[in-house]
């Protein structure tokens, strides 16, 4: 029960803040909203004001925003289609802008909460790098290489630029200034070079909005790696999670508590936004691509090519869904 609670309000949050995009940038830009929408299927509950309908329906699975003239040609001059292609796009954009935003929002969340790595040296890693050359617990790191060292993420950056090339930091231990060489190992558990130390956290609300932001780079970062892999061939469909198993990790994740219910809630969003970003017809990417190609051409695509093939986008991505679901997530259940 808990791992469906925690998945309709990860689901609901992130297609509400992806949706709420959409709906306010369409509204900044004068575009007349005819519904806002959050779920599928029948209505729950509806609200109706004088231009949009305000809706929460049965299904948990999507959302949508109404727009006039968004689906077919409307001589309305607040339509989408009469919009200019700049409104258009911002509007078409603005959804997967809020998942970023979203994600951003989480991980900052979590890193005001738990505090930020500092550069003072808490522990000292038993037969690390670290240990070897001589640093300790209580040891203040202020440059590396000549870098001056602020935080753990200052250190991190220059540990992986290094990589196996030796290290020369200058240390603080009480009133004296020490100066050690050492050279980092590579970690085949984290995927990264280290030194072997762990230290203080600290908190500060702009640290947290650094780490925040740099965070949400990463994942994405990610995320764009692993389609790629995916493109390529080396990244395996059977690491690919449909609805089901993206239930069933959310509530794993959601029952060891609030943080890692953010961190989820981050990690789903950024993958929403990533994903609806990709030039695939139904999807926003798909939707910028064309608005992108009436841009260069000057005039629209015929609608009825554009239709045909957001059908075959949305016949792909529901095929894909299907498979993932019955070969993966299903078949993980019983293993």
């Amino acid at each position: 029960m808990i791992t469906l609670i925690s998945s309709l309000m990860v689901f609901l949050l992130v297609v509400m803040i992806h949706e709420f995009g959409h709906f306010s940038m369409a509204k900044l830009s004068g575009i007349q909203v005819n519904e806002f929408s959050i779920g599928m299927g029948p209505k729950i509950l509806q609200k109706e004001t004088d231009e949009t309908k305000y809706s929460l329906r049965a299904l948990p699975i999507g959302g949508y925003v109404a727009m006039e003239g968004e689906e077919e040609h409307s001589e309305n001059p607040r339509s989408f289609n009469n919009a200019s292609i700049l409104k258009r796009m911002a509007v078409v954009l603005a959804g997967a802008s809020m998942n970023f935003i979203l994600g951003f929002l989480a991980f900052t969340l979590i890193f005001s909460i738990i505090g930020y790595p500092s550069n003072f040296v808490n522990e000292v890693i038993a037969g690390s790098p670290a240990e070897i050359a001589g640093i300790r617990s209580g040891d203040i790191i202020l440059e590396t290489s000549n870098q001056k060292v602020k935080d753990l993420h200052d250190l991190n950056q220059i540990i992986q630029n290094a990589k196996n090339n030796s290290i020369e930091l200058k240390i603080k231990r009480d009133d004296e200034i020490i100066n050690l060489k050492l050279t980092p190992e590579f970690s085949k558990e984290n995927n990264r070079y280290l030194i072997g130390i762990n230290t203080e956290l600290k908190h500060s609300i702009f640290k947290s909005i650094q780490y925040g932001f740099t965070r949400t780079i990463d994942m994405i970062k990610v995320i764009l790696q692993s389609l790629k892999m995916m493109f390529s061939g080396s990244f395996k469909m059977e690491y690919l999670s449909g609805p089901v198993g993206v239930v069933q990790v959310i509530g794993q994740e959601s029952s060891k508590g609030f943080l890692n219910f953010l961190q989820i809630l981050g990690l789903i969003s950024i993958n929403l936004g990533v994903f609806n970003l990709l030039p695939i017809p139904a999807l926003d990417g798909g939707k910028f691509f064309f608005l992108l190609i009436e841009a260069i051409i000057g005039r629209p695509i015929d609608e009825r090519i554009e239709q045909r093939i957001t059908l075959i986008g949305i016949s792909l991505l529901i095929s894909l869904m299907i498979y993932v679901t019955i070969f993966n997530d299903i078949g993980r259940l019983f293993k």
